[in-house]
């Protein structure tokens, strides 16, 4: 995949601005080193009583740390934020672009337990015509959707700031706010503990421009996602 570090730094600095960044330490940004986590790992399995001398758990600080790093957590390194080059709008494309259930795993930050569902984005794309007041239109590939809500769902998380930070990073990107971001999502830690109600899915949106103001896109909008 492609990274664009200085697109990740200029999204980073809006969502500093908006106050929806994940809460960091500056020291680094909140990233540390694959041996320093691997210790402390190492300590809380210690804690719990485990023997670190086992075939079976010798190396798991170690997959452990590089299993955050690397995957679940990539998304605190904003150097891995994915390129993603808008284009002018030069087939004058003005109906909604919509890619629906876009896997979604994350994990909360309150438990580290799993989040699962699906994410639905949409945007409306400004048509390069001339007589539309946007004429810097611009269309995303499809895949790129997917990207930025991989890169924002790898990091620990509340279902509420994942949703405004996909809203507000494609906003940035494609130059307009008429976008929307669904997320239905399960989280592990109403399954497996506390309440443990297995059945209970989460809905957040965040919705904005034309979707937030034009009811009939609004509608458009859900009912394509409601299709089976």
């Amino acid at each position: 995949m492609q990274t664009d570090r200085e697109l990740g730094a200029a999204i980073h600095n809006l969502l500093v601005a908006k106050g929806i960044e994940t809460p960091l330490n500056h020291d680094r940004g909140g990233l540390r080193s694959q041996d320093y986590i691997a210790s402390q790992v190492h300590s809380i399995l210690f804690g719990l009583g485990l023997d670190l001398e086992d075939d079976s758990l010798r190396d798991t600080p170690n997959r452990v740390a590089k299993m955050f790093c690397e995957e679940i957590f990539g998304g605190l390194n904003y150097d891995n934020f994915p390129a993603c080059t808008a284009v002018a709008n030069k087939m004058g494309c003005d109906e909604m672009v919509l890619v629906r259930n876009i896997v979604l795993r994350s994990t909360c930050e309150h438990h580290l337990q799993p989040i699962y569902g699906s994410a639905h984005v949409g945007y409306l794309p400004n048509p390069n015509n001339g007589s539309d007041p946007h004429p810097a239109g611009k269309i995303l590939g499809l895949s790129k959707l997917a990207r930025v809500v991989a890169f924002f769902a790898a990091r620990p998380q509340v279902q509420e700031r994942l949703t405004e930070q996909i809203y507000a990073a494609l906003a940035y990107i494609l130059g307009t706010q008429d976008v929307a971001v669904v997320i239905e999502a399960e989280h592990f830690c109403m399954k497996m503990r506390g309440v443990k109600d297995p059945e209970s899915i989460t809905t957040t949106s965040k919705m904005g421009g034309r979707f937030r103001t034009v009811d009939s896109a609004r509608m458009e909008l859900l009912q394509l996602i409601r299709r089976p």
